[in-house]
């Protein structure tokens, strides 16, 4: 969820964690390519009701791993909304092997390719949107001074 909160295209806000071995492999978030304008700035490029000016977060966590050379095979993708059928397909190429979502997607032969392709498919409630820290509970944790 925190992922999402990135999201530069007021339509949806998506993110993508990939994970493997309770390990943080890359990171996405639905956002316009490198170098281009987003839409919060510049507003939505709308083709046949998509915007089609950002790229899915799916594909932008992908992205992120290639560019490190990092590999995704076996790992699992927790994503805010079903992947649309152009991410599932990519997610599947890439080898992942579990997708764990909050929501759905309109639209979408995502469950159908995962499933079809052997991809374990966990949907959870969506979590909270506040975060609780409490500071106290934690014995090794102190305020800091703000008057520093």
């Amino acid at each position: 969820m925190l992922a999402s909160e990135r999201s530069t295209c007021p339509r949806m806000h998506c993110g993508c964690i990939l994970v493997k071995d309770r390990f943080v492999l890359a990171t996405g978030y639905n956002g316009s390519i490198p170098h281009q304008p987003h839409c919060d700035e510049v507003g939505c490029l709308i083709v046949e009701n998509h915007c089609v000016r950002t790229n899915h977060a799916e594909i932008n966590s992908l992205v992120q791993a290639a560019v490190h050379g990092i590999s995704i095979k076996g790992s699992t993708a927790y994503i805010t909304n079903m992947s649309c059928t152009t991410c599932s397909k990519a997610l599947i190429a890439a080898g992942i092997k579990r997708v764990v979502v909050f929501s759905d997607f309109h639209d979408t032969l995502a469950t159908k390719f995962y499933t079809e392709s052997g991809i374990e498919i966990t949907k959870m409630d969506m979590p909270e949107r506040e975060i609780k820290y409490d500071l106290k509970s934690y014995i090794s944790a102190k305020k800091t001074d703000k008057s520093m």
